[in-house]
């Protein structure tokens, strides 16, 4: 655009941005630096210190980086995004999107309604819907499923918790993943592909080879995407297990909410928010660098 169109349309689009940008800056950045605020001080909700909170510096950074429950905290977060968002979600999304990109699926409104369902299930329904799946007498879902073969009712939220939540999960952001790479894999040539069979390239290399390296962009895009949200999940998790049975399924978001709210540690909290900021923008610059792409 020359110059001088520039200047000419400099008062438009200050116009049409400078909604966007008022909004941006009251409810992202000026939270964002009053926390950082927050976690250099000792502010409490009650006591002394919520009348009167000191200036602490970095001392609550210093015991959550020794304090073996946030540390677990983080490992559980980490657990509970890598098997549930990285693994699971894009696994499965990419599988869902390569049978509806193939002409021979039958049947395609349905499969896609059906992946497509759990996304827009409010998290509070879906959550009491899987604690109903889930539930620990013979008249669960999955202990009436599994008594068909005789075995006993199970209380699955107890058992193997983090492995439900991360099924849960799962289940809630196919979908997304779904959509993303579908729209991905509809903008890769199909001539690149048929070269490539005509090669006698297998499916499976035709894959690895062609198809993967033309959609890297989108897929980190999604990954950096599906790592933020599922960092900050706590609907679900809250109301499923609470952080329990023993902190097996306290991650970070139950932990905040706990120091926080519960104990009241408004400081702690807030250095605990910022600690999972600053681990998720190194995520995301490394994400980007893998993909390759300038943001």
């Amino acid at each position: 655009m020359p110059k001088r169109r520039r200047q000419r349309n400099g008062p438009l689009i200050a116009l049409l941005l400078g909604p966007s940008v008022v909004l941006i800056t009251l409810f992202i950045v000026l939270p964002a630096v009053y926390s950082i605020y927050l976690s250099l001080t000792n502010t409490q909700l009650t006591g002394f210190a919520a009348r009167d909170p000191q200036f602490v510096g970095l001392d609550n950074f210093a015991y959550l980086l020794t304090n073996g429950d946030f540390l677990n905290s983080l490992g559980q977060t980490a657990t509970f995004t890598f098997f549930s968002a990285i693994i699971g979600q894009t696994v499965l999304g990419m599988v869902a999107a390569i049978l509806l990109s193939r002409p021979w699926l039958r049947g395609k409104g349905l499969f896609g309604a059906a992946v497509l369902m759990p996304m827009i299930v409010p998290e509070v329904v879906a959550s009491l819907a899987w604690a109903s799946v889930l539930s620990n007498n013979s008249e669960g879902t999955l202990n009436r499923l599994t008594g068909l073969f005789g075995a006993d009712p199970t209380d699955w939220l107890q058992v193997v918790p983090l492995t439900s939540i991360i099924i849960v999960n799962i289940w809630r952001g196919v979908a997304f993943a779904m959509i993303m790479f579908q729209a991905a894999l509809e903008d890769v040539p199909a001539e690149l592909i048929e070269a490539a069979r005509i090669d006698g390239a297998s499916a499976l290399q035709v894959f690895r080879h062609v198809t993967l390296p033309l959609i890297r962009g989108p897929v980190f895009l999604y990954l950096l995407l599906t790592t933020i949200s599922t960092v900050g999940v706590f609907g679900l998790v809250y109301f499923l297990t609470q952080g329990g049975p023993g902190g097996q399924t306290r991650i970070a978001a139950i932990y905040i909410y706990e120091r926080a709210l519960q104990f009241s540690q408004i400081g702690i909290g807030s250095a605990a928010s910022i600690i999972l900021l600053v681990i998720v923008l190194i995520l995301g610059i490394v994400y980007v660098r893998l993909a390759k792409v300038e943001v």
